[in-house]
């Protein structure tokens, strides 16, 4: 069996090229969501509530969209149709978001916006697996991480970036135009990027398409990927167990920030004291330009972490990168007036670190340790362990806010600083393998000797790539 061939730095480019866009629906998300529900009327308290929409759909679509990719082999490939049916429906949902009359209307609309970036999101994952030998892999996490930074960046500065260029004005919902403006070439852009990927990166067949059939009929329906799904559950590899208290620790800290840090600058920095208050803009678009600071450092930085991690580990890459992110949200507590506001990019600063690694690391690590012919829906049940520490938080944090901690949103979000050192403190359990150990000694055959057998990588085709007719073609992707 021939092992898969190395690709390019361009293959990899494109490959990884949706992300860019999926990542700018992503950031227009989350720097803008919680001003259009304060502008439409919304309060803190409830503030958390209306944000369940990324986890709740998280945890239900994308371990189905896994198992079902896995099933999958089409004209277009395994992943690719997921990649297109979800950017089709994201971008609409943007495109229309910042024209919502009223909370119920911005609310719905964001249950299809995270439905539909999680359908296009959970593929992405998969196909760096599926397409790269275990020696590329950290490139490929990496170069996705390198992608949501650019994009994310675009995408928080934009408000302020055309308010610069004289948008000025508001729609009738109060939300300004530059919002509305933004989300509008978010929409483009999100679609435009994943084309791009899906016309010029190829996929690998099944290897052996008749084994491929047979798990297909196996597996078939919804209820068929229900079982695989219940079945990856139990027989989950003991390094995933282990990642999964550092990604609940980790993935409570971000909404903390994410839902809270604007209207934190907004009330602390910028003294606004309503919506209403023209302050109140000026401090949240200063924040998104702080979330832009943040992806800024994570795409300078994500090209380093393979670096670092051949010369010290994957492990310790990630302790300090958490570490820096949690001192980072602790700070924000030192800024205090308008005078203050460039430390918050000295606090943004410690996130991108934290971000470049929380994007890579982890899936890096888990992909040596989970059998090739399941990685997508063990990619979707990886993703268990992002959304429901988000599920969490959306419940607990207004019970703090109304019982505990009070109305401050700054209390949140250095509640999140404080998860974060907890993941940072956690990653020590977790039992990595190093690239150069054999697939096949991934996982503990004590506990999954009945797994031991399937960690073989799958081989390449003799002759290559199949391409969009399904016809065998040259070794590499369209440059």
């Amino acid at each position: 069996m021939r092992e898969k061939p190395r690709l390019s730095f361009w293959q990899i480019w494109n490959m990884s090229f949706g992300f860019l866009g999926i990542q700018f629906g992503w950031g227009l998300q989350l720097a803008n969501m919680s001003p259009i529900y304060k502008y439409l009327g919304a309060e803190e308290s409830n503030i958390s509530y209306l944000w369940l929409a990324g986890p709740i759909t998280g945890l239900l679509v994308q371990p189905i969209v896994g198992s079902m990719s896995d099933r999958t082999w089409t004209r277009l490939g395994r992943r690719r149709p997921y990649f297109l049916v979800g950017a089709i429906l994201a971008s609409a949902a943007l495109f229309v978001m910042p024209n919502s009359g009223a909370v119920w209307m911005a609310a719905g609309l964001l249950w299809i916006l995270d439905a539909s970036i999680n359908i296009t999101m959970e593929p992405f994952r998969a196909f760096v697996a599926d397409k790269l030998p275990e020696e590329q892999r950290t490139t490929g996490f990496v170069m996705q991480s390198f992608f949501i930074g650019i994009g994310q960046t675009l995408a928080n500065a934009l408000p302020l970036i055309l308010t610069a260029a004289g948008v000025t004005g508001v729609l009738a919902s109060g939300i300004p135009l530059s919002t509305d403006y933004a989300f509008k070439i978010g929409a483009f852009a999100f679609l435009a990027a994943v084309v791009w990927t899906v016309a010029t990166a190829k996929e690998y067949p099944p290897e052996d398409m008749e084994a491929f059939l047979r798990m297909k009929r196996e597996h078939a329906g919804l209820m068929g990927g229900f079982r695989e799904i219940f079945s990856s559950v139990a027989d989950m590899p003991a390094t995933m167990k282990q990642l999964a208290v550092v990604q609940f620790f980790t993935w409570f800290a971000l909404p903390c920030m994410w839902q809270f840090f604007g209207l934190s600058v907004a009330r602390h920095v910028y003294g606004a004291t309503s919506p209403d208050d023209p302050a109140f803009r000026e401090g949240t678009e200063w924040a998104g330009l702080c979330f832009a600071v943040y992806n800024v450092v994570c795409f300078l930085i994500a090209f380093l972490l393979p670096a670092l991690a051949r010369a010290t580990s994957r492990k310790g890459v990630h302790v300090i990168a958490l570490l820096c992110g949690g001192l980072g949200l602790l700070s924000v507590y030192f800024a205090n007036d308008p005078g203050d506001k460039y430390l918050l990019w000295l606090s943004m600063a410690g996130v991108g670190v934290a971000w470049a690694s929380i994007l890579s690391m982890p899936y890096v690590i888990l992909s040596s340790s989970v059998p090739p012919h399941r990685m997508g829906v063990y990619m979707g049940v990886f993703n268990l362990f992002i959304v429901i520490p988000q599920v969490v938080m959306s419940f607990v944090t207004p019970y703090l806010i109304n019982n505990v901690i009070g109305t401050d949103p700054l209390r949140v979000v250095m509640l999140g600083g404080v998860s974060m050192l907890v993941a940072a403190a956690s990653v020590v359990v977790v039992r990595d393998r190093a690239g150069s150990v054999p697939v096949e000694a991934v996982i503990d055959a004590d506990e999954h000797s009945h797994l031991s057998t399937t960690l073989t990588a799958q081989p390449v085709p003799s002759t290559g790539l199949i391409d969009d007719e399904g016809r065998e073609g040259g070794r590499g992707d369209a440059k």
